[in-house]
C-alpha cells in the first residue's frame, strides 16, 4: 500500500511540472508563426466547425469523431492562447461552454477557406491541379 501512494504522489508531482521545452521554437519567419497557430491536426477544422457555428465541445467531438477528446480539447486550448478563438463559460449546473472566433480568428478564415477549397478540389481528382480563386 504504501508504495502504491508513493507512486501515485511521484507521479502527480511529475505531472503537474510545466513541460519546458530544450529547443527553442524558432518563429522568426511568418510561415513558422502560422504553422505555430493553425499547424495542430484539427486545428483548421476546429476553426471553420467554429465559425460555422458549432460552438459546444460535443458539437465539436461530433464533426471531428476521430479526434480523441484530449486533443480536441489541447488544441481548443492552444487556439484560445493565440487568440483565435474565445471560450465561454456559462454559470449553470451543469456547467455549459461554447467557443466563438475573435476578430483574430476571423482574419485566418480566408486561408482556411483556401486550404479547404484546395483539399476538396484535390480529392475529386488527385491528377488534376487544384484551381483556386484569388484573393485579393
Amino acid at each position: 500500500m504504501a508504495c502504491y501512494i508513493y507512486i501515485y504522489y511521484f507521479y502527480n508531482k511529475i505531472s503537474n511540472v510545466m513541460y519546458e521545452r530544450k529547443i527553442p521554437k524558432d518563429l522568426d519567419c511568418g510561415m513558422a508563426m502560422i504553422m505555430e497557430i493553425i499547424g495542430g491536426k484539427w486545428k483548421p477544422c476546429l476553426i471553420l466547425n467554429i465559425w460555422q457555428g458549432h460552438n459546444r465541445p460535443s458539437e465539436l467531438q461530433r464533426l471531428n469523431p476521430k479526434a480523441s477528446r484530449k486533443v480536441l480539447y489541447q488544441q481548443l486550448k492552444e487556439l484560445e492562447a493565440h487568440g483565435i478563438i474565445e471560450r465561454k463559460v456559462y454559470p449553470v449546473l451543469p456547467p455549459k461552454v461554447e467557443y466563438f472566433i475573435t476578430d483574430l480568428g476571423k482574419s485566418l478564415l480566408p486561408v482556411i477557406s483556401v486550404m479547404d477549397e484546395w483539399g476538396t478540389q484535390y480529392l475529386e481528382d488527385p491528377n488534376r491541379e487544384p484551381v483556386l480563386k484569388r484573393i485579393a
